[in-house]
């Protein structure tokens, strides 16, 4: 009895290395013009430096609101200056302060505490 022995057919090979060559293909591609490839590795670089320098203005606006939270401490808290701010915000004055008005425009002061000014004066200013 003779015994044949069965060849595998050879395009199963083919269809083999060609796949292979087709994902080595893919494989290459993605590391040159992928997401994460080498070609967007200076895209990442400067979205990189774009976000720290966001990140340094966030964090330099966060300490300033920090250094304002802290000067409202009970501790450290100036009353005079506290007043002064109150007063400059409300645009009030005691009878006892010296104001001096000033022309925005020249910085020249134009009346001070010790005139007398008149409604108008004090309207235009």
């Amino acid at each position: 009895m003779p015994t044949r022995l069965k060849r595998p057919p050879f395009w199963r090979h083919l269809a083999l290395t060609a796949g292979m060559i087709a994902f080595l293909g893919y494989l290459g591609y993605s590391a040159v013009n992928g997401q994460f490839g080498t070609d967007s590795r200076e895209d990442m670089v400067i979205d990189m430096a774009t976000l720290e320098a966001r990140s340094a203005a966030l964090q330099a606006e966060i300490d300033s609101y920090r250094h304002r939270a802290t000067l409202f401490d009970a501790n450290r808290l100036d009353p005079d200056i506290l007043d002064e701010g109150a007063r400059a915000q409300l645009s009030m004055a005691h009878p006892d302060d010296l104001l001096v008005m000033v022309d925005p425009s020249s910085g020249e002061p134009k009346y001070g505490s010790l005139q007398e000014l008149s409604g108008d004066q004090l309207t235009d200013n």
